[in-house]
């Protein structure tokens, strides 16, 4: 493959992708009005600036409360906006504000990270100075809008640029040419396979212990012999939902970390791994399990991180160091001054003095830095592993860093170019192994910028160039190597064995098996609390058949010329109070709220459902598909929403979409949906097999809607607020 025309191409399909990212974020920033903007999750309005403290990187904390003269209880009103969200701090213009007073609100605004997000207080991160923060707002009504990372992209853009640049060249390591078919990724011999290990955790399965093997083979013979005869080691571990990919991972992290003691008279030698994953919840898991006697740091912005993380992380183990203890009185000093700064009425300092302490704090800042570099400098020595999400690994923080082996979590969801950052980040140390993880059979990354409705396939030879972002690294290689470089983990603990079933034979060849521990479990048997059987919680699997044009989708409130940003969502209001009806049926039986989930491709049916459930059953968790990606739920309803007389599917066509959906359930299954519809729907057959199978299988059971009976249901009744 043409490296220098891959990384353009790159390129060219990032560009695309972050215009059409800014695209729609200008879309509804300009046709939504704040409180609309604040309904869709996308701004908090109304605030006010109440102090200011230093944070980690010496960024400056800005806390914003709500102006109590609107809000008089003190308390935020009802808001989309998280902790780690990108956000942009403005002042708020009023009303009448002309245009170009819009537009200089906007223009001294300043980016920042959320970094904490409490009742009645919201703390943002800010890399402006605090005088800059003082001068632009102090005595103004301000609000909060999230924007696109503009970070991510570049430093994606980035990688690129320099994978062209040593493409062009022929400056290539053995990484490089392994990862585009120009060397062949080394077959491991068997006898290697078989080799003796001695395991961190004797409970991995069959499966998971060949990976494993699979993973560390050329470690047995020693990585001089292994690149001087086979070059870089490739692994890839295809781990199915449930089957315990994050406890394969986290064996083959201590195997490499921490080898175990052996008789030879050249014991392994321990290796510097990052381990990476496109999201911070793919790190975070495996920081979780990591056991504390390893030396351990978690990169990244805490305000994204788990709590339970954080005494891991890099901020928190900056300021536990002996290093820290200085950079804390730095901070200290700081935080005293900006409080006299921010002082008002008599206390206020002014003129010469308030210059002069704006001076002192920017210094203080400067040395304030320049200590806490040194500090993550000798942090980053010492940990073994290190963790970070892909673009984090692209921070300055490791750059002159030296890593052995790079393992890749999560590698089906992540932009190619997001996993080159810690490769080439690595690269210059002769990075020896990469173990990438994942399920191919699963969705792929959200991608905005499609311009075909077609789903890209893996480019069929070894020179063809992907033509969209949706082709990850993970089914390239696939493409490129075939099977060799990849073992698959075939048991599964999540699931009943007839919800496992048809992505079994579809997807996997047949090839996973349901742990005895799982294969009968039911929610009336099964959970740790009492639950009545009843003829919905003592089966694994219903599907409940809206037959045709009786539970029709809603048609759309627009026209093509009228069609908003947020108005392409599908719903189906029958549909919805059908499964609000069930879901009733669950929980007056015994199951919890919280054990329940509602899956649907669609936003519009996500808020539907959510607005029928949340007076009686706020804590049931209703989301799309992609959102949950990862998770699991002990029962599981998946609205399929499409019904219509031309057998549009939309979303549906898209097999991993549906393959998500039905395996996030570990007891109990149920689909409703129109079956004439989706069984005729999209160009493949998939779709038919399944509703076939669903009508069909034993241990499945089939019901159909009636009309009547679910607007006389629990449901039916309720109203529902629409939002145009």
């Amino acid at each position: 493959m043409d490296i220098p025309a891959f990384a353009e191409k790159q390129i060219e399909l990032l560009q695309a992708e972050r215009h059409a990212d800014i695209t729609l974020q200008t879309a509804l920033l300009s046709t939504l009005p704040p409180n609309a903007l604040m309904r869709h999750g996308l701004a908090l309005t109304n605030l006010l600036p109440t102090s200011q403290r230093t944070g980690f990187g010496g960024r400056t904390i800005i806390d914003l409360e709500p102006d109590s003269a609107i809000f008089p209880t003190g308390l935020l009103p009802p808001h989309g906006i998280r902790q780690g969200d990108i956000v942009r701090v403005e002042a708020q213009p009023g009303g009448s504000a002309s245009k170009k007073e819009k537009t200089e609100a906007k223009a001294a605004g300043i980016e920042g990270v959320v970094h904490r997000v409490f009742e009645g207080r919201l703390a943002v991160a800010v890399e402006a100075a605090g005088d800059e923060v003082d001068r632009v707002w102090t005595g103004k009504r301000l609000w909060v809008v999230k924007v696109a990372n503009e970070v991510t992209f570049k430093r994606m853009e980035k990688a690129m640029g320099f994978l062209k640049t040593v493409g062009g060249k022929g400056d290539t390591t053995g990484l490089v040419d392994v990862l585009f078919g120009r060397r062949a990724a080394r077959d491991v011999a068997e006898e290697y396979e078989k080799m003796e290990v001695n395991w961190f955790d004797e409970g991995l399965n069959d499966s998971q212990k060949q990976a494993v093997r699979f993973a560390l083979a050329s470690e047995e013979v020693g990585y001089e012999w292994m690149v001087a005869h086979y070059g870089v080691r490739l692994a890839l571990i295809h781990g199915p939902p449930g089957t315990g990919k994050t406890q394969t991972l986290l064996e083959i992290i201590l195997q490499l970390a921490t080898p175990p003691t052996t008789n030879s008279s050249t014991p392994p030698t321990p290796k510097k791994i990052l381990v990476c994953g496109p999201s911070n919840i793919s790190v975070d898991n495996i920081v979780l399990r990591l056991p504390s006697s390893l030396p351990t740091i978690r990169m990244g912005h805490p305000a994204r991180l788990l709590p339970k993380v954080i005494e891991r992380s890099l901020d928190n183990l900056t300021r536990t160091s002996e290093q820290g203890e200085i950079i804390t009185d730095v901070r200290k000093e700081m935080d005293d001054l900006l409080s006299k700064l921010k002082a008002t009425g008599k206390a206020r300092m002014k003129g010469r003095a308030r210059k002069e302490g704006w001076d002192t704090v920017r210094h203080l800042r400067g040395e304030y830095r320049e200590r806490e570099k040194k500090c993550v400098t000798e942090l980053v020595k010492w940990s073994e592993v290190v963790l970070a999400t892909l673009h984090g690994a692209g921070s300055k923080q490791l750059w002159s860093e030296k890593f052995d082996i790079v393992i890749i979590d999560e590698g089906s969801q992540a932009l190619e170019a997001q996993c080159w950052i810690p490769l080439l980040l690595t690269n210059k140390s002769g990075i020896q192994k990469l173990i990438l993880a994942g399920d191919p059979m699963q969705l792929p990354p959200t991608i905005k910028s499609h311009t075909k409705a077609a789903i890209p396939k893996p480019p069929r030879t070894k020179t063809e160039i992907p033509g969209s972002l949706e082709i990850t690294l993970f089914s390239r290689l696939l493409a490129i190597h075939g099977e060799g470089i990849k073992r698959l983990l075939t048991t599964q603990y999540r699931m009943h064995a007839t919800i496992m079933h048809f992505p079994s034979q579809e997807l996997y060849n047949g090839s996973l098996i349901a742990a005895p521990s799982v294969a009968e479990r039911l929610l009336c048997t099964s959970l740790p609390y009492p639950v009545t059987e009843t003829e919905d919680t003592s089966i694994p699997l219903l599907f409940i058949d809206t037959q045709g044009g009786f539970f029709p989708e809603d048609p759309s409130p627009h026209t093509p010329s009228t069609k908003s940003p947020t108005s392409e969502s599908k719903s189906n209001t029958l549909e919805a109070r059908l499964v609000a009806t069930h879901i009733h049926a669950l929980i007056t039986a015994g199951v919890r709220p919280e054990d329940i989930g509602v899956l649907t491709p669609y936003s519009a049916q996500v808020s539907l459902i959510t607005k029928l459930l949340r007076g009686a059953y706020p804590a049931v968790e209703v989301n799309t598909v992609d959102s949950f990606q990862g998770r699991e739920k002990e029962a599981v309803v998946f609205s399929l929403v499409r019904s219509n007389d031309k057998q549009e599917v939309g979303f549906l066509k898209d097999e991993r979409r549906v393959n998500v959906a039905v395996t996030r359930p570990r007891c109990h299954l149920c689909v409703v949906g129109d079956a004439e519809t989706v069984g005729r729907g999209g160009k493949g057959a998939f779709l038919g097999r399944w509703i076939g199978w669903l009508e069909s299988a034993e241990g499945v059971e089939v019901r159909y809607a009636d009309v009547g009976e679910v607007l006389a249901g629990w449901a039916g009744g309720i109203e529902i607020e629409r939002e145009d």
